[in-house]
């Protein structure tokens, strides 16, 4: 996605009302959630290192998905457009990072879907350093169809979520 795709998608609304809901303890009714929470190192560095690789896309990267980003980190108001698959048959998911979490022991943001995405919904990816040092993947979402396609692929697109997210931790492990 060019430059000027992704400026015009800047001033695109978010596709769903509940803008930062996966910081709320529970998320909202009437979508699909995802939890996801998977241990991906130990210690302070490697701690450093996730969250870095989170922040910079990396993660999304090496999870196998084709990464245009208005902001080189996931920093409030940046727009990433997410392809998975090849062009021109890949699924776009263009998303605007709607937080980030900047703390001593969390790091990560959430990204909300913008209009062309297949689903509608918000993901949260954190990563944690608990007190015993085991550094965390935390992933949360809530989602549902937004397209004829997705709604007709029920269970196939859940399976691609499912998929796609169980790279995420996959890929996070590998760049450590």
């Amino acid at each position: 996605m060019n430059p000027e795709q992704l400026a015009a998608l800047a001033a695109a609304e978010l596709t769903y009302p509940e803008h930062g809901a996966t910081r709320a303890p529970t998320l909202p009714a009437g979508y699909h959630h995802v939890h996801r929470d998977v241990t991906v190192g130990t210690g302070r560095a490697a701690f450093t290192a996730a969250a870095e690789a989170l922040l910079s896309w990396r993660v999304h990267r090496a999870a196998g998905l084709s990464v245009s980003a208005s902001a080189p980190t996931a920093e409030p108001g940046a727009v990433v457009a997410l392809r998975f698959g090849p062009r021109p048959i890949g699924l776009l998911a263009p998303c605007r990072v709607v937080y980030r979490v900047d703390e001593p022991d969390k790091r990560g943001f959430a990204y909300g879907t913008l209009p062309g995405h297949p689903e509608r919904g918000e993901e949260a990816f954190l990563v944690t350093l608990d007190g015993d040092g085991t550094v965390r993947l935390l992933i949360r979402a809530f989602s549902r169809p937004a397209t004829l396609l997705t709604r007709l692929g029920g269970p196939l697109a859940r399976r691609v979520q499912a998929l796609v997210t169980d790279r995420y931790a996959t890929a996070l492990r590998s760049l450590l």
